[in-house]
């Protein structure tokens, strides 16, 4: 298929005014409101039919079909809120302008009375504490008491619900979300773009001496959360560590004081789920899609979790682009921009049915193409037509070659059919490189 660029430029050997274009190829109608009225509102658009999962059945249309009443323009966290409650679920349309904190205050305002990290190290350490038991049982005075308190008040400001039917849409170039939690929990019907959302940091995060041989720091707080819902698009947003990466965290008990939880995770029967033209940077553990091998969360997500990611920038990243359980994702047309920090970008989970088609891989030296396939559980994998530092490679067949104890079976046992555009993996990195991420819609 073509090429869409913006600002009016070839389309199909045409050229066409950007109002009507658009950056993504957008099929805006929405009954009862003209195509070209909404292409002069981002806000307005709507996702194309048959563009990925988002696009089944319904469709995806957040509010678009807002009236006046229910468009908000926001600059600060308690106008962001406000706008997020108002209104039911009648559709709206909340405008970010500039970049908004929902930690503007710093860690010391979730702070229970009482609370001293000095304290919580000096109690529980190795050395005092041990490696067997877990800080579960600990009352509500103790460190780990006063750090489940402050933990709660951090929740409560920074996580925000999104009610179904809803866009949020940042203005111009340089609206963003930072230290902000977006739940979007059992509704259906929203739009995300157009932001830079900065990974919040976990204030308080808890020591857990029995994660591994030697314990480990744990965090919560992803980017965004798609938590039992269903059509939602993610579109043109950067979600980046910012400020804040992870080789700048300390460490204690000799492990890093991990902040970050994840920047998007789609879970617990979440389904119709299209991100694309995004960019996803300078993080760890970074798309989950599915989050429990067990058997009560089999039972919701069986059958679901049908994600489209497409036209994405992963970068810097270590691991978890996406990894995936239960889930029918189709991954094509995304850039995997690996350094030395690389772990692997598909995770291969339980009952997973991954179809990763026409991507590009771009991989430091010493970093085998082997490594971008993870096996985590027994399931299927299509893999095809996928390029490696602009070489074709078959991803399955160099991961049996080089890790035999994961082999892998292709053929995930259905093939996609929501796309509106295929690119050569050749094209990708240029086309994602100068597309993908906020700011960069028309």
């Amino acid at each position: 298929m073509s090429t869409q660029k913006c600002h009016g430029r070839v389309i199909g050997g045409k050229r066409v005014a950007a109002s009507l274009a658009g950056c993504t190829a957008l099929v805006l109608a929405v009954t009862g409101t003209p195509a070209q009225a909404q292409g002069r509102d981002p806000g307005r658009q709507t996702l194309p039919a048959g563009d990925g999962w988002g696009s089944a059945g319904t469709g995806t249309t957040g509010g678009a079909r807002a009236d006046a009443a229910h468009v908000r323009t926001v600059a600060t966290w308690d106008e962001f809120r406000t706008a997020l409650k108002e209104g039911g679920t009648a559709p709206r349309i909340i405008k970010v302008r500039g970049t908004i904190d929902a930690n503007a205050d710093g860690c010391s305002s979730f702070a229970a009375d009482g609370y001293d990290f000095d304290a919580y190290l000096e109690k529980y350490s190795p050395q005092n504490w041990g490696l067997d038991t877990n800080l579960d049982g600990e009352p509500a005075d103790s460190p780990e008491g006063l750090r489940r308190i402050s933990a709660d008040n951090q929740a409560r400001a920074i996580k925000v619900a999104v009610p179904a039917n809803t866009t949020i849409i940042g203005l111009g170039r340089n609206a963003g979300l930072k230290g902000a939690s977006l739940q979007i929990t059992g509704v259906d019907n929203v739009i995300v773009r157009n932001l830079t959302v900065e990974s919040p940091l976990d204030c308080f995060p808890q020591w857990d001496p029995t994660d591994g041989d030697t314990g480990n720091w744990n965090s919560e707080y992803d980017s965004a959360v798609v938590y039992g819902s269903t059509h939602v698009w993610l579109d043109h947003n950067t979600f980046t560590d910012g400020a804040h990466p992870d080789s700048s965290l300390p460490k204690y008990f000799g492990m890093i004081y991990q902040q970050h939880d994840g920047e998007l995770d789609i879970v617990k029967g979440a389904d119709y789920v299209t991100a694309s033209w995004n960019v996803f940077t300078e993080h760890d553990k970074t798309l989950m899609i599915g989050n429990s091998d067990s058997a009560a969360t089999a039972a919701v997500d069986r059958g679901h979790l049908k994600v489209t990611l497409h036209h994405n920038l992963f970068s810097g990243l270590v691991e978890r682009a996406p990894r995936v359980r239960f889930g029918q994702v189709d991954a094509y047309n995304n850039h995997y921009v690996a350094d030395a920090s690389y772990a692997y970008s598909f995770g291969i989970g339980m009952e997973s049915q991954l179809v990763a088609e026409k991507n590009a891989f771009t991989l430091p030296a010493g970093i085998s193409a082997a490594r971008i396939l993870k096996k985590w559980k027994e399931a299927p994998v299509t893999a095809v037509g996928n390029h490696v530092n602009g070489v074709p490679v078959d991803l399955i067949a160099v991961h049996n070659a080089e890790i035999p104890a994961e082999t892998l079976q292709s053929g995930a046992g259905w093939t996609p059919t929501l796309r509106t555009r295929v690119d050569s993996p050749k094209a990708v990195p240029g086309i994602v490189g100068h597309r993908a991420g906020a700011g960069r819609i028309c």
